[in-house]
């Protein structure tokens, strides 16, 4: 599928415009899933697959693209769907996720859209919690309009990799450790396996944590919090944001807090499932404090040491 991806510097013109671009397949049914292009390292037809004994269920074996082994998700399998008939149209959709590699297999390839991401909205309420979605949309589809499902990748990885949330010994430091105690800590992320991880290592270490499902939510939590009264940039020891999130992408909340006088001065890290220098070029670009891929506790907590250390080298 040469050709279906945009070129890194194509796809930098997204970001802090609050825009997206949606990959759009099947799973072997009518539905329309989606995950986000700046995700996916390719599109390809199935290569062979070895299998992987003693492997999870969900997992169809391993394939050898350009000297790099790779897992093959069954991804219809992994969101609780039935297996892809033989007869299906198979492609592989080959992602970087938390700093890794792996192969998602699905049915036929749609098209990519663009759109933004006010146009995201969360799965309704009565959805339950055991789906496997992020967020929803609507797009024009063959002259109708269509509902797309946006994949929760990050609980699709977890329920087949055990991600530790707790820290190496000797890590945390004993002075800031006191320091740490009751220090809130306002976490922003669409995923709530990608919360839980963030909640269960900061929650260990004493630190209070509050939690927004999306960048828009943040911002107005933050913009409440100051018209009461509340100095945000002291109360809150610093902001750990996801970066593609429904309705305002953390990219623009970034934008926004830095354009907020009130608010401009609040210490923030972006923590996504992408990493390398593209989000390190990001992080300049949108006015980040820092930036830490997903999902690394030890990294975590040394960079909120960091923020202790320097907002107390302040108040001396």
């Amino acid at each position: 599928m040469a050709g279906v991806l945009d070129t890194v510097n194509q796809r930098t013109q997204l970001v802090g415009e609050n825009r997206l671009e949606l990959l759009l397949f099947k799973l072997g049914s009518n539905q329309i899933f989606a995950i986000n292009v700046f995700k996916v390292q390719e599109v390809v037809r199935v290569p062979h697959i070895s299998v992987l004994p003693n492997s999870n269920n969900n997992i169809k074996g391993v394939i050898n693209i350009r000297g790099t082994t790779i897992p093959v998700i069954d991804l219809r399998g992994a969101i609780g769907m039935r297996s892809l008939d033989d007869a299906c149209d198979e492609n592989l959709i080959v992602t970087e996720y938390n700093r890794t590699t792996q192969g998602f297999l699905v049915g036929k390839i749609e098209q990519i859209v663009n759109t933004t991401w006010d146009t995201i909205q969360p799965p309704p309420i009565t959805a339950g919690r055991n789906h496997y979605l992020t967020a929803i949309t609507q797009i024009e589809y063959q002259d109708a309009n269509r509902i797309v499902e946006i994949i929760d990748v990050e609980k699709v990885l977890a329920e087949i990799i055990t991600y530790d949330t707790s820290i190496s010994d000797g890590l945390l430091d004993d002075d800031i450790a006191l320091e740490l105690q009751g220090k809130k800590i306002l976490i922003v992320d669409d995923s709530p396996t990608a919360r839980n991880q963030v909640r269960e290592t900061l929650s260990a270490i004493g630190i209070k944590v509050i939690e927004a499902s999306d960048g828009l939510q943040a911002l107005n939590k933050l913009k409440q919090w100051q018209s009461q009264g509340i100095d945000v940039t002291n109360d809150l020891l610093m902001m750990i944001t996801d970066a593609e999130m429904p309705e305002m992408d953390g990219y623009k909340l970034t934008h926004e807090i830095r354009n907020t006088p009130e608010l401009k001065d609040l210490y923030i890290a972006l923590n996504t499932s992408l990493s390398g220098s593209f989000n390190d070029a990001m992080v300049d670009k949108v006015g980040c404090d820092r930036f830490v891929s997903k999902f690394q506790p030890d990294k975590l907590v040394e960079i909120v040491q960091e923020r202790m250390r320097d907002k107390l080298a302040l108040t001396v």
